[in-house]
């Protein structure tokens, strides 16, 4: 089994390849990336035989597509803004592709492929993060257990970061998207917009997270799982965090810039050069993310302070009786799920295990046996019922 994962040198992409090039059902990782200086880094770190490094820019076509043929499977670790033309490219090659989500907009977007994947008899599945991808697979848990659903409650907690810290905990853009693109939810039925950074509310997590306050956030999760269990009457989906995991003091500054107009993509003139204010931003922010090396699992005895739950609570009815699951999924001291969950789809891809088409996680993905292999890699997931007394 040969998987390339493009973006294997990022902060996301690292992890991804790190648990592909531990898994025995794969013979061959391609670190698939632009940077081969941070490629190498990676390759080094996990210092496993099964990696190859590939230079690759998307930018040409027919190079990429070259490159992607012979994977068995593309797991898609860039931001998400390059979905549509690596989805066009694995399309052509035949490639079953995956990706960690495309922020509700694009998602949708990619959702429109459905019939061109099908015809091209490739499989994809959209959206197989930590989040949006295991909430979707456990509110499909819940779903299949329950006759109608009430509502879809997603919970991403991560633990803060020590005082004083001004780390970003992911990708940039994307955060900075998330900061400032208005949050969807599903409410009575239909879809609608919210303000950034609202509808505060305080949630319990399990040990060691403890409650958090949790706020609006736009996501994919909102994008499919109206439409999957429409039929059972489901009237609300939502998807919270806890300030992407920064401290709030760091979010504040940060939409600060952004509302004096430094988020912009539209290019001012400076001293007689054209510069868009975003990419400004982008290289003032590009030292706070950690270290790549901080993201791949370090020895047992010197695990990172990473501590995770996501949680979805789906609300509804059995049989006349009212019911509420709540599915937990925890990672605590290392194995981010982020590059985990879709390192296990990009295997369940490349063994085919999933249909032709353009498919959302919960469409395809068996609940029990992705959460046993998540457990696998150390990231256990618990489910709990209750019931209205009459």
């Amino acid at each position: 089994m040969r998987i390339l994962v493009l973006g294997g040198a990022g902060k996301m992409g690292c992890i991804a390849v790190q648990t592909l090039a531990h898994d025995d059902r794969v013979d061959e990782v391609i670190i698939a990336d632009i940077n081969m200086a941070q490629a190498e880094i990676v390759a080094a770190a996990i210092g496993s035989s099964k990696l190859r490094l590939q230079q690759v820019d998307i930018r040409d076509a027919d190079a990429f597509v070259a490159t992607l043929r012979g994977a068995d499977a593309c797991l898609n670790a860039t931001v998400y803004y390059t979905n549509l033309t690596v989805m066009a490219a694995c399309r052509q090659a035949g490639v079953p592709y995956v990706d960690l989500g495309g922020l509700f907009h694009t998602t949708r977007k990619q959702l429109e492929l459905d019939g061109e994947f099908r015809q091209a008899g490739v499989p994809a599945v959209l959206g197989m993060g930590s989040a949006p991808g295991i909430p979707n697979v456990q509110a499909r848990y819940a779903a299949d257990r329950l006759d109608a659903i009430a509502s879809i409650r997603i919970y991403d907690g991560i633990k803060p970061p020590p005082p004083g810290s001004d780390l970003f905990t992911y990708a940039v853009p994307t955060i900075l998207d998330e900061l400032t693109l208005s949050p969807m939810v599903f409410r009575h039925g239909a879809f609608s917009e919210c303000a950034p950074l609202s509808e505060f509310e305080e949630y319990a997590f399990a040990a060691p997270l403890g409650v958090l306050p949790m706020h609006l956030s736009l996501h994919s999760e909102v994008a499919t799982l109206p439409i999957t269990y429409a039929h059972k009457g489901v009237q609300e989906v939502f998807f919270k965090i806890n300030y992407w995991g920064m401290s709030p003091e760091t979010v504040a500054r940060v939409r600060v810039l952004a509302d004096f107009g430094l988020n912009s993509r539209q290019p001012v003139a400076v001293r007689g050069q054209h510069v868009a204010p975003r990419d400004l931003l982008m290289e003032l922010l590009a030292d706070r993310v950690p270290p790549i090396t901080e993201f791949l699992r370090p020895p047992a005895h010197q695990p990172p302070d990473w501590v995770k739950e996501i949680v979805t609570e789906t609300r509804g009815v059995k049989e006349g009786q009212a019911l509420t699951y709540r599915v937990g999924t925890l990672t605590v001291k290392g194995a981010l799920p982020t590059g985990a969950a879709p390192a296990v789809a990009a295997i369940w891809l490349a063994e085919g295990r999933i249909p032709p088409g353009v498919h959302a996680p919960e469409h395809v993905l068996d609940p029990e046996p992705f959460f046993a292999e998540l457990a696998r890699l150390g990231i256990p997931t618990q489910v709990s019922v209750s019931q209205m007394l009459a």
